[in-house]
């Protein structure tokens, strides 16, 4: 075959192995857990009062997730209860449908005679009646430190999974959906990937739902996620799930996510908005609007899509007592305000995500620098309430040109606030 042949040939698997796991992406149905009522307020300056929990609740069931963590109780200091504590109380005590709802529990502790003392978590979810949970251990040396050691791992862990399933009762009366969370999952593998998998074969002998992995920090690469999915994978075969949950530390988040969807995880859990415990996470509300991106069509049916974008934002406000940053992909109030019409996303173009597909709407930003005819009239229809096309072509032109002079006179001026837009506006209207 000729060289050139060759190449070309060997250029069209490449994109052939592309395309297949754009498939891959457009097939799966991810199992989710939302956690907004956790999440996001872990990391937010304000927080979430009992009567907020009360009106998030059916805000995500209405959007349509169907598994939701209700908070954690695997918290310091136990005897000093917090709003997760009063949330699942109220729940409880006025006997509101739980279906579906989780609790982060951590493990009990079972010794070398057989003794087994649950956790005080393990106690809060069989009182409060939440019928499922993330259990989590630590894996690393540093995460184990001060807790327990490999041993007492392997033995509490069996022992700590028999005692949920014999004491607290599930979704509509049967045993508890058990998730072991391994907190410092990306840790343990690269610390010691045998260990790691030594605690994997033993998961896949429990009676669980599966196992899920985090970055608790944010810094992996995409790769090393997809890897250590693979690898657990290898130990953990379907029906078992596998989930992740990554945060935001290096900025590899959501590609992190879909690099382990492709390398075998079922899904994620995260809160819906961007916000979480450190800088934020890839977010519930990103992976779906990133999986409509791709033409998943089970996004389409499970969510009400219209409301994602309104949604997740009045949930981020709500936790901070302050406006999305502006400059946010997705979710901010920048992602869908055009600086240049060519950067315009169009429905049906391929990986394109209209605005309006996640409740959205296009919107108008003036840079001076970029800015042209199309843009500087649909500001300016935001700013006097007319529509765009009574601007005449001829004035906009001229604040175009304004705004050049301007610059190279060293002259700074933010045109996209209303006042100085209305100023630029008159000056090329008199010219």
């Amino acid at each position: 075959m000729p060289p050139s042949q060759e190449a070309s040939a060997h250029a069209h698997a490449i994109l052939a192995e592309a395309q297949s796991k754009i498939d891959a992406l457009r097939r799966i149905d991810p199992y989710l857990i939302d956690l907004s009522l956790r999440e996001n307020p872990v990391g937010a300056r304000i927080g979430q009062t009992l009567k907020d929990k009360l009106d998030i609740l059916p805000r995500v069931r209405a959007f349509g997730f169907r598994n939701i963590l209700l908070g954690t109780l695997d918290y310091s200091m136990p005897d000093e209860l917090e709003v997760d504590d009063d949330f699942m109380i109220y729940l409880r005590d006025h006997q509101i449908d739980m279906s579906g709802c989780f609790a982060f529990t951590d493990i009990g502790i079972a010794q070398a005679d057989g003794t087994f003392t649950p956790s005080p978590s393990q106690l809060k979810l069989q009182a409060y009646g939440v019928p499922n949970t993330l259990h989590e251990i630590y894996l690393s040396k540093a995460g184990m430190a001060g807790q327990y050691d490999l041993e007492t791992l392997r033995r509490s862990l069996p022992a700590s999974i028999a005692w949920l399933n014999e004491n607290v009762r599930g979704d509509d009366g049967g045993k508890p959906r058990i998730l072991i969370n391994i907190v410092d999952g990306c840790d343990a593998f690269a610390e010691d990937p045998d260990r790691a998998c030594s605690i994997l074969s033993l998961l896949a002998e429990q009676p669980i739902e599966g196992a899920s992995i985090e970055d608790d920090r944010g810094t992996y690469l995409p790769l090393q996620v997809g890897a250590f999915v693979a690898v657990a994978r290898c130990f953990l075969p379907p029906p078992l799930k596998i989930l992740v949950h990554i945060h935001a530390g290096a900025g590899f988040e959501n590609a992190s996510v879909i690099e382990a969807l492709l390398n075998g995880a079922d899904g994620a859990w995260g809160g819906l908005p961007k916000r979480a415990a450190i800088i934020g996470h890839a977010s519930l509300g990103e992976l779906i609007a990133n999986l409509v991106r791709v033409g998943n069509t089970h996004m389409r049916d499970d969510y009400q899509l219209d409301q994602l974008l309104p949604l997740a934002t009045r949930l981020q406000v709500l936790d901070e007592e302050e406006a999305v940053p502006d400059d946010l992909p997705i979710l901010g109030n920048n992602a869908y305000r055009l600086p240049l019409s060519f950067f315009r996303q169009q429905a049906g173009r391929f990986m394109d995500l209209v605005p309006e597909a996640i409740g959205g709407e296009y919107r108008y930003r003036i840079c001076p620098v970029v800015s042209d005819a199309a843009v500087i009239a649909g500001r300016l229809a935001e700013v006097t309430g007319h529509p765009p096309e009574t601007f005449s072509d001829e004035v906009l032109d001229q604040m175009i040109r304004l705004m050049r002079r301007d610059l190279r006179a060293g002259k700074r001026i933010a045109y996209d606030e209303p006042g100085q837009l209305l100023r630029l506006f008159a000056r090329a209207s008199g010219a």
